[in-house]
């Protein structure tokens, strides 16, 4: 059991170092972010050539190269949203009164442009990888699209630990379009879906015949078990934002007041409609 611990503890520290790094970077002032955005577009075409340099072989070490450069893939897109480059056609506050349909296309808006360019990029690791013997690239790129899809979702709906306070500055009227409750539907049917895909990657890993599926596997499963686990953080109570306190800085006062009222309005108005619903 000794080999799969390298993979499972090089994609957990990987993962949080990256989401630390991404938030430290994110609380800097707003005139280092073009070079933030430089530094990370760099990343990001260097991962790209190390996916197709990396598609044809099936060592261990190709694998954790292939996760490395989906990380960084990922990456890319996590900067360009929440730097404010590539986000989406609506940048204000959700008005109080908004519910429904009408509510939920607003929050699509929020971020159109960010969800067009991230299934651009998968369609592009899949062409890259199709037929190919390491997708690993691909998959840690999916994976990590599903679980921040399904984290999006969750808070939308609604999950008693929002996060809120890790938004940056300049994203703060997301918050508008959180909702905070016990539990929603769509909660258990991710969470169920989540553990599934992962106890199915895990029984992969389990019975790989090569060093190249074994590291593969671990870590696609570690991933999914991280999922099954950032699902279980919106609901338990636990501070799981410590994880990144080094990387978090305190935001601006004055900035900070700018959508305070509004994000108290616009989160808690669901829940206190649905109370009076039940009565």
């Amino acid at each position: 059991m000794s080999d799969y611990a390298p993979p499972i503890v090089a994609t957990l520290l990987l993962w949080w170092g990256s989401t630390g790094v991404l938030l430290y970077l994110d609380g800097l002032s707003r005139r280092t972010f073009v070079w933030s955005m430089a530094g990370a577009t760099a990343l990001f075409a260097l991962a790209l050539w190390g996916i197709v340099a990396t598609r044809s072989e099936t060592t261990a070490s190709s694998a954790y190269y292939a996760f490395l450069c989906g990380l960084t893939a990922w990456a890319w897109q996590l900067v360009s949203y929440y730097m404010g480059f590539i986000t989406g056609p609506r940048k204000t506050a959700c008005p109080p009164h908004l519910r429904g349909w009408p509510r939920f296309v607003e929050a699509v808006r929020t971020s159109l442009y960010h969800e067009i360019a991230i299934i651009l990029c998968a369609v592009a690791l899949v062409a890259l990888t199709r037929n190919q013997p390491n997708q690993i690239g691909a998959w840690t790129f999916l994976i990590l699209w599903w679980m921040h899809t399904s984290a999006k979702l969750n808070l939308y709906f609604g999950a008693p630990n929002l996060s809120e306070e890790l938004l940056p500055e300049h994203l703060r009227y997301l918050a508008t379009f959180m909702t905070r409750r016990p539990m929603n539907l769509f909660f258990p049917l991710s969470v169920s879906a989540s553990t599934i895909v992962t106890v199915l990657i895990a029984q992969k890993a389990l019975v790989a015949t090569t060093a190249f599926e074994l590291v593969g596997f671990t870590i696609l499963a570690t991933l999914m078990a991280l999922a099954v686990a950032e699902h279980w953080f919106l609901v338990a109570p636990l501070r799981a934002n410590a994880l990144w306190s080094w990387g978090v800085k305190e935001g601006c006062p004055d900035e900070a007041n700018e959508y305070d009222s509004l994000r108290i309005v616009a989160i808690e108005a669901p829940l206190r409609r649905s109370r009076v619903s039940e009565v």
